[in-house]
């Protein structure tokens, strides 16, 4: 099973992990991986044997869709919700929201509850794009229509036809998402190498190397946007400026290749001619 890579955290969190195989049909084209509750609270303080946000942004990027689950009487988003969001950085597209347990506060409370979870998603999530929210009860019991009224069930059943269909699309979208994923992993190899090659030039060539390393790690945003303007980068293709300038600590920038153009072009060629020929050619087979 494709989990080996999960070794990484540590005895702590495999003595966790745990796998279910069941023989239904579904379950040929796709995987559902649940996470243990985010803490909240007092909770908060224990913490967690392993890296956890670790674990959640391991799993973003190798899934296709992420649920994040919430109902009318817990919208507060705690600091360890954040983190988990915060590490899901880079795969908004996937990200879809689902308010369960709506048949418990009648229709009014409900455009209250709808109202304060945007507001408090938008604070979160920084995107200027509304992220897609699932109103329902999605559980096997009646749904409560003394709270909801006959129009609520219908939006309800609607929301669920909605979730399902998005569900079911999901193995006919995973070929084209892992291209794009490709592709997004190759535009980011190119980033790295022209920022390796800019900050080795800009190491002196005798004297004073270690100060000159501190200085561009400290002011490492600087360089990013004079490599971008060097090359017309797209500022979105770059990475995290705190998390590149934490890695780069460990590292001694004189050791760093200088960029090769022939390999760049090899890059740009992929990205202009053989990815459009690869999609040209592609046949989807659930269709």
């Amino acid at each position: 099973m494709p989990f080996t890579d999960l070794t990484k955290f540590g005895g702590a969190f495999l003595s966790k992990f745990e796998c279910s195989q069941l023989p239904h049909s579904l379950l040929d084209h796709i995987s559902f991986v649940d996470t243990p509750g985010v803490l909240s609270g007092e909770k908060q303080r224990t913490e967690r044997s392993y890296d956890f946000t670790g674990v959640i942004s391991w799993f973003a990027a190798k899934c296709d869709m992420i649920l994040l689950l919430f109902d009318p009487h817990k919208l507060d988003i705690s600091d360890e919700f954040k983190r988990v969001i915060s590490s899901l950085k880079g795969h908004e597209d996937k990200i879809r929201v689902v308010l369960n347990k709506a048949d418990q506060v009648d229709t009014q409370q409900l455009m209250r509850v709808y109202g304060a979870l945007m507001w408090s998603l938008g604070k979160v999530l920084n995107t200027p794009e509304v992220v897609r929210v699932y109103i329902g009860s999605f559980n096997d019991k009646p749904v409560n229509e003394e709270a909801i009224g006959s129009m609520g069930k219908g939006l309800f059943e609607k929301e669920q036809d909605d979730l399902l269909d998005d569900l079911i699309d999901i193995p006919k979208k995973a070929c084209d998402r892992r291209i794009n994923e490709f592709v997004k992993r190759a535009r980011a190899a190119k980033i790295h190498a022209y920022i390796m090659s800019h900050l080795k030039k800009e190491m002196p060539a005798l004297m004073g190397k270690s100060k000159t390393q501190q200085k561009l790690i400290q002011n490492l945003d600087n360089e990013f946007e004079k490599v971008q303007k060097a090359f017309r980068l797209p500022a979105g293709d770059f990475p995290s400026v705190d998390h590149f300038r934490e890695v780069l600590g460990h590292y001694n920038i004189t050791d760093f290749e200088k960029l090769k153009p022939r390999m760049i072009q090899a890059v740009d060629d992929m990205l202009s001619h053989d990815i459009p020929e690869l999609l040209k050619n592609f046949r989807n087979p659930y269709e």
